[in-house]
């Protein structure tokens, strides 16, 4: 699996981990729907452990600006809310950022 299918999968997991989280807090779910939420965040950090990084501090960082873009299509598919012109911008550059980090001189597999 490629570093961004990885970084994609992440994403849905830890997205989907917190969103039960919110769901119990928030929302008044039950507090058996924590069970699947956990094992969701369990295996958001099972995937980071195979991204092709030369440090996990890297491979974290990197997958930040994965999971600030994932969040907002999150909002739109799950939530049904439509982003704005500076959350757009923001994930731009964020995903920009995670490029640099990387695949920049000291990124993956370096």
């Amino acid at each position: 699996m490629g570093t961004l299918a990885l970084y994609g999968a992440a994403a849905l997991a830890e997205i989907g981990g917190c969103f039960v989280f919110w769901g119990w807090r928030r929302l008044g779910w039950p507090l058996w729907s924590l069970l699947p939420g956990v094992g969701l965040l369990v295996a958001f950090a099972w995937l980071l452990t195979f991204v092709e990084a030369s440090a996990a501090g890297r491979a974290f960082a990197a997958y930040g600006g994965v999971y600030v873009a994932a969040s907002l299509a999150w909002l739109v598919a799950v939530e049904g809310r439509v982003p704005d012109g500076w959350d757009l911008g923001g994930a731009a550059l964020c995903l920009v950022g995670a490029g640099v980090i990387l695949w920049g001189g000291s990124g993956a597999g370096r």
